[in-house]
């Protein structure tokens, strides 16, 4: 049996809040169930099973939503971020400080990973002679879970190689109870992980976080050892903007203001920053001064952002690209009204994504999908919980469904409504998707299940 889930983007606690420890709780308590459900086989007869193993597709723990890399300035002589040089010493000790942090705010979330881990959690009734489940016996078979992390676009740092990161490593092995090799990178494809592609193979799959599809967050040309545009926007806009305006209106500020703008971090589409900037500053500053000085604090980060190094180097020259999109959004905002930034932000989310966020069309070009190798195609990164019927084989003794999946997230997040969005209305909720996919002769001959919920 094989679950898969992605996108938990656990933080540190210095922007937006990570997802409670009672959807960790409320998972161990679905595996457990689920595990029962498994040891019931093909042949109706129950055999509690062996294994269990959870998929961890990316963007797992989030050290880009930071504050902590803040406490230099372009220019200093020790100015360090996500996307500095990684083979200085200075980048793998910041690393380690954030990961740490990471690690320590969610300790009691991570508690429940490693009971899981160790078998504390799960424990399954022996089979009686007839092959029922001896529910009587004192007897309970721990199930040890295996737990598999691969990266994606806001943890790929843990796919860095050197001694350095592997001792990172080493510590959330420990901390998470991950079943990763000990000093190895984690994964970005599962061709890097022999266990992962038996995995991928037994339960006839093939994942990866997706970012690869996402310009926005990931770099073709340098691959996914180095930083993106995303990277810097995140970094030394969203996660700066808060600590700059506390920093220069700390004395002034009504109460409120500065939590409600670190909450930008969970803010879905990212690109929809502006909107849910120009909706807190109108909801809180209660003045037309306070308004338009809050709006100044963008404007001076912006137009830093568009001088820095990274940004002007990946800048193409005649062609519409991502920096030139990130200009028309953010650089607007010296001599324009948040409503013309507005207006620009919702063209520019039609101009380069359709306004869509299925990555659907890109599986059917998976050469694990094209192969039939995979029925099951299974990507991150969105956030968007979807199942899309691809393909359907007749040509076998039974029809096969090719079938795409998206794992979603568990997140708190703000995501922009649809009806008027130049209205800066955007609803919060918690999320929390799991895909299982299931060995042939597990859970009464059942393929997969997919389960997703929502609260506020």
């Amino acid at each position: 049996m094989l679950i898969i889930v992605s996108d938990l983007h656990l933080g540190d606690g210095t922007t937006a809040d990570s997802i409670s420890p009672s959807a960790f709780r409320l998972f161990a308590r679905r595996l457990s169930e689920t595990a029962r459900f498994a040891s019931v086989r093909k042949d109706g007869k129950y055999r509690p099973i062996e294994r269990m193993d959870v998929l961890l597709l990316g963007d797992i723990i989030d050290p880009l939503h930071s504050t902590r890399w803040l406490d230099t300035e372009p220019g200093d002589a020790d100015y360090l971020r996500p996307w500095s040089d990684h083979t200085t010493p200075a980048f793998a000790q910041k690393l380690s400080d954030v990961t740490r942090a990471i690690l320590d705010e969610n300790e009691e979330s991570l508690q429940v990973m490693r009971r899981l881990a160790a078998g504390e959690e799960i424990k399954l009734a022996p089979t009686t002679l007839n092959g029922a489940p001896d529910y009587e016996s004192r007897v309970r078979l721990p199930l040890k879970v295996r737990f598999h992390y691969m990266v994606g676009n806001h943890d790929w740092y843990y796919h860095l190689k050197g001694p350095a990161f592997d001792v990172i490593r080493q510590e959330m092995i420990q901390r998470m109870g991950l079943s990763n090799p000990p000093n190895t990178p984690f994964p970005f494809e599962a061709e890097e992980a022999p266990e992962l592609k038996e995995l991928f193979e037994r339960h006839k799959i093939y994942a990866r976080h997706a970012d690869i599809y996402d310009k926005f967050n990931y770099d073709r040309d340098a691959g996914r050892d180095y930083g993106s545009i995303g990277d810097v926007f995140t970094m030394d806009v969203c996660n700066r903007y808060p600590v700059e305006v506390s920093k220069r209106y700390r004395d002034r500020l009504p109460p409120g203001i500065v939590n409600s703008l670190r909450k930008i971090a969970n803010i879905r589409p990212l690109l929809v920053s502006p909107l849910w900037i120009s909706g807190q500053i109108r909801q809180y500053a209660g003045n037309r001064q306070l308004e338009n000085e809050l709006k100044k604090v963008w404007d001076d980060i912006s137009d830093e952002f568009l001088q820095l190094d990274f940004v002007r180097q990946a800048d193409k020259a005649f062609r519409f690209d991502i920096v030139d999109a990130m200009e028309l959004i953010v650089k607007l905002s010296g001599r324009a009204s948040f409503n013309t930034i507005n207006d620009i932000v919702i063209w520019m989310r039609k101009k380069m994504w359709g306004g869509k966020r299925s990555f659907a069309n890109y599986a059917v070009d998976e050469p694990a999908f094209k192969s039939g190798r995979a029925q099951y195609i299974v990507y991150g990164h969105t956030h968007h919980y979807e199942i899309v019927p691809l393909a359907l084989s007749m040509s076998l003794p039974v029809p096969e469904s090719q079938i795409y999946f998206n794992a979603g997230t568990w997140h708190s997040y703000y995501d922009l409504a649809m009806q008027n969005p130049k209205d800066q209305k955007f609803v919060p909720y918690q999320a929390l998707t799991y895909l299982t996919f299931y060995s042939p002769e597990e859970h009464d001959g059942r393929q997969f299940e997919s389960w997703s919920g929502s609260y506020a």
